[in-house]
């Protein structure tokens, strides 16, 4: 049996850094926010680039503060992708406002920005492209069109920690970023988190205060905010897998490589692509194939664990259905959405877990296995 990912495996080297960080929190009782908290976002923001971070309890609740900060609400509309996890979306609708989609492109499942323009409205407020799988979004021709209309851009990037564009860190480019520190996330925490990134003075502020209850000093109300606090042992716990991100991420990109080089071979199966502009984490690595569900099953079969990332595109989901969308508004988003197929990938996965994965998919598409060349690298 080759796993999806193996957390365990991620655990058992690190357990003594975890294990320490873990009861140093409990024995200072610092339960929520606290000073490892504060140490994390320190050292996320130098990581990325940016001078804030404001560390909160989901990748969703960094959405929705962000946007709340950029000052969304009821009326307006943002630009986002379809073909995305519904959180992003979600976030959207919980400011009130109304989420407009564009296409992606089809070589990166990321926003195309040739499409961009023409879905702006006076309503426009924000854009909201979505760093999916682990690559980033074309951003250069993303933020002229949205500077050059005014309108803020917050930087999905829940899937990619440590991602690049051009040299600059996921979330440092738009107003804000997003991240997601949901346990199987390139950076994951031991149960919930998220943050979001910012060089924006006023915006990092309003973060701040919207994610604890709107208070500018305890007690003191300014804004209506929520309880989005990240408690004090995921912070510690995220400060030791900080240390470790880069390596594993290097780790994760070595295994692409190996798939992508192996798959060559394999002709009813297409790699994903790494725009030469840009560093892939490969926080997914999603192939695609026309009998996708039929290699799947196959894949099962050899007991090898994979997944659909994601097979219903956001429009076309019954919980948004008010949005008035139907099958072939987005004919890029919905054929990804058919074939793409999500192999095992993680830090941890051996040369031989990755040979054997690809010869599960050329048995199971009549390929001969190029077995010769697995062992290579």
């Amino acid at each position: 049996m080759i796993p999806f990912l193996d957390l365990k495996a991620q655990y058992a080297s690190i357990k003594d850094e975890v294990d320490a960080a873990a009861l140093r929190v409990l024995a200072s009782t610092q339960y929520v926010l606290g000073e490892e908290v504060a140490a994390f976002e320190n050292e996320f923001a130098t990581y990325c680039g940016a001078r804030h971070a404001i560390a909160v309890n989901t990748g969703t609740s960094a959405l929705h503060l962000a946007l709340l900060a950029a000052g969304i609400g009821p009326g307006d509309e943002v630009i986002t992708v379809p073909f995305t996890f519904v959180a992003s979306v979600s976030a959207v609708c919980y400011t009130g406002a109304r989420p407009v989609f564009v296409d992606i492109e089809p070589r990166t499942l990321t926003m195309d920005p040739s499409r961009l323009e023409a879905a702006i409205t006076p309503r426009t407020k924000a854009i909201m492209p979505v760093h999916l799988y682990g690559q980033m979004a074309d951003m250069a021709p993303i933020m002229e069109i949205a500077q050059r209309h005014g309108i803020p851009v917050i930087e999905d990037a829940c899937q990619a920690h440590g991602a690049q564009y051009r040299g600059e860190r996921a979330g440092s480019i738009g107003l804000a970023g997003c991240f997601s520190f949901y346990p199987g996330k390139n950076l994951g925490a031991c149960g919930e988190g998220g943050l979001v990134v910012t060089n924006d003075d006023a915006t990092a502020k309003a973060i701040r205060m919207l994610r604890d209850w709107g208070q500018e000093q305890r007690y003191h109300h300014t804004l209506k905010g929520f309880n989005y606090r990240m408690d004090g042992i995921q912070g510690a716990i995220l400060r030791v897998k900080l240390r470790h991100l880069e390596g594993w991420t290097e780790a994760r990109r070595a295994n692409a490589r190996r798939y992508t080089s192996l798959l060559r071979d394999v002709e009813t199966v297409t790699s994903p692509t790494e725009a030469l502009d840009r560093r892939h984490v490969y926080h997914i690595y999603a192939v695609r194939s026309a009998d996708r569900d039929g290699l799947k099953q196959n894949l099962d079969a050899a007991g090898i664990a994979t997944g659909l990332h994601y097979p219903i595109p956001v429009h076309l989901q019954k919980a948004h259905a008010d949005l008035g969308h139907r099958e072939g508004d987005f004919p890029v988003s919905e054929q990804a959405a058919r074939e793409v197929l999500s192999l095992p990938l993680y830090p941890e996965m051996t040369s031989d877990q990755v040979a054997t994965v690809v010869d599960a998919i050329a048995q199971a598409t009549m390929v001969k296995p190029p077995r010769a060349a697995l062992r290579v690298g």
